[in-house]
């Protein structure tokens, strides 16, 4: 388990994708992961596009991933509501943050100003990128059947 103050360093860590050409975003009903470095290149991450939801093409969720399973950051698109451990409920969309001994259980609603249009999923992954404080992103191919 990550301590805050190591959590929050990783999150403000300038980053870098390890491809640097064009990334292709996931069609609905699959998953997708991008590689990561920190710009000084002694931290890996993983960014995670999972568009697995059946029912809804607009279902989506966003991670920021460290040591593999440590989940630093969840944008979560068109699901259901989250419950916080203090009985909370917050609606989608919303972003989970780590939180030293919860890990990723707490939801937050998204930061003003962050996400330009949740409706449109690729913009909406290259203001995730953003969020996560990648540096230099590379040009995104849509997926088909985005709404």
């Amino acid at each position: 388990m990550l301590t805050q103050e190591k959590a929050d360093a990783l999150m403000a860590m300038p980053k870098r994708l390890v491809e640097q050409g064009r990334i292709n975003f996931p069609l609905p009903g699959a998953a997708q992961q991008y590689e990561a470095l920190s710009e000084d290149g002694k931290e890996a991450f993983l960014f995670d596009v999972n568009r697995k939801g059946r029912m809804k093409l607009s279902k989506c969720t966003y991670q920021e991933r460290y040591a593999v399973v440590e989940i630093l950051l969840r944008l979560d698109l068109d699901g259901p509501t989250h419950e916080n451990p203090d009985g909370a409920e917050i609606p989608c969309p919303h972003v989970h943050v780590y939180k030293e001994g919860f890990a990723d259980k707490w939801a937050y609603l998204l930061p003003a100003g962050v996400f330009t249009n949740t409706a449109d999923l690729v913009r909406t992954f290259l203001d995730f990128l953003l969020y996560c404080n990648v540096r230099k992103i590379p040009d995104t191919l849509p997926g088909l059947g985005l709404t």
